[in-house]
């Protein structure tokens, strides 16, 4: 049986950067990165990318293969987590194989969440999570001329964007009364349902797939209120949910995701759990939640590379703070924080319907909670940074309404050092 001091399930930015904050403090431990992909690290956040054709396949790797031999790191593509066994600090995977570990990592993000409609078995569709989904899916997309997406949200209505800039006609079918809605509210959502409207895309909210079935084209998607729409391309993006399947047996505790205290680890000796696979600790309260976004995947796979080699510089899982850029049509939108303003919370609005731009700022007590916008400008990581660091922006809150990137860059050159 292969033994490693440590081994990392899962090959995007949690795992990577476990593996960086190992060999930090540990340069000579063993240490073996097990995947699932054949492929060498990519993050899924190019997938769009891959799609539109703005990103060649051959370019958007994380890691090249020399970076692991240099780190002395076994990278073994290829094989899934099938199996876990920690009262005997072991795992198997997909190739029958057994790989016994002092430390273990699970790194192993999430796959489309397909959704239960009835005859969805019975045709053709495409999701997008892997580089080999994109492919597919670019593929697709150049020969198709009349497309659905299901869903709403970031990956919907990228890859909607790209069909219809593809020249396909393309129709968006989300269940809620907006897309988007897990990160804008309903003004901010409505500029940008405005912007795929005025470029050709058909948005259908607050309805239901509640059938799909062969067509002559390729797909009939039925709808709750009657309606029956037919398309050659029909792509799910109806969200995604962790990979847990290995846990059966396990005791390592899981809800939506895997369990972790602010330390990365589980409830089980010896084993952690990092990215969009785990559940930590809310910064807006204590209740564990899934904030899959690649700024807490890389900080919770250095708190857990960290706390696995022993460093005893490492510090406390702060929380999850959403954080959501997205470029559309030549626009842009990104959401920082809680959306749904809280009790207590005051809510400042700017709001430019000839510009087509949105700004909403919401405060707690003097401190930032959230900041949206549409076509506004602002450095996201500078706001997340002032709600983990709680800092008072009372005075300057009239400022940050008028101008976010400046007085954003202003705490930054005073608080930053």
């Amino acid at each position: 049986m292969v033994h490693a001091q440590y081994l990392v399930v899962g090959s995007s930015h949690a795992a990577l950067e476990a593996v960086s904050a190992i060999r930090m403090h540990d340069p000579e431990g063993s240490l073996a990165l097990v995947t699932r992909d054949s492929r060498l690290p990519y993050s899924p956040t190019v997938l769009p990318y891959v799609v539109s054709g703005r990103s060649a396949p051959d370019n958007v790797f994380l890691r090249a293969t020399d970076y692991f031999v240099g780190q002395r790191v076994a990278y073994m593509a290829d094989r899934a987590l099938t199996r876990l066994h920690p009262e005997r600090n072991a795992a198997t995977l997909s190739d029958g194989a057994e790989i016994a570990y002092d430390k273990l990592l699970l790194a192993t993000g999430a796959s489309p969440a397909i959704p239960p409609i009835p005859g969805i078995e019975q045709v053709p569709y495409h999701v997008l999570r892997t580089l080999d989904d994109a492919l597919k899916l670019k593929a697709a997309v150049a020969a198709s001329r009349r497309a659905i997406v299901l869903g709403g949200g970031l990956v919907g209505m990228h890859a909607a964007e790209n069909l219809v800039k593809g020249g396909a006609d393309v129709t968006i079918v989300e269940m809620q009364p907006q897309v988007l809605g897990a990160y804008f509210d309903r003004v901010a959502a409505g500029f940008i349902e405005r912007a795929f409207a005025e470029s050709g895309a058909r948005i259908l909210t607050g309805r239901r797939v509640v059938r799909l079935s062969p067509g002559a084209a390729g797909v009939m998607v039925h709808l709750d209120d009657g309606q029956t729409l037919e398309a050659d391309l029909l792509l799910t993006a109806t969200g995604v949910k962790p990979d847990m399947g290995y846990l059966a047996g396990s005791r390592v505790a899981h809800d939506a995701g895997i369990l972790v205290d602010d330390y990365m680890c589980t409830n089980v000796a010896n084993v952690w759990a990092a990215g969009d696979c785990a559940q930590a600790r809310d910064f807006f309260g204590e209740r564990p939640v899934m904030n899959a976004i690649l700024p807490d995947a890389a900080e919770q796979g250095r708190i857990a590379g960290m706390a696995m080699a022993g460093d005893p510089g490492v510090k406390a899982y702060a929380g999850g703070v959403p954080l959501n850029t997205y470029n559309f049509f030549g626009r842009h939108a990104i959401a920082v924080g809680v959306g749904v303003t809280p009790a207590g919370s005051e809510e400042r609005v700017r709001h430019d319907e000839a510009r087509g731009s949105y700004l909403r700022v919401v405060v707690r007590e003097g401190r930032l909670q959230g900041i949206f916008g549409v076509n506004e400008f602002f450095d996201g990581g500078v706001m997340r940074q002032l709600i983990l660091r709680r800092v008072d922006i009372s005075a300057a809150l009239d400022r940050l309404l008028a101008d976010p990137l400046t007085t954003g860059r202003e705490f930054m050159s005073r608080l930053w050092r």
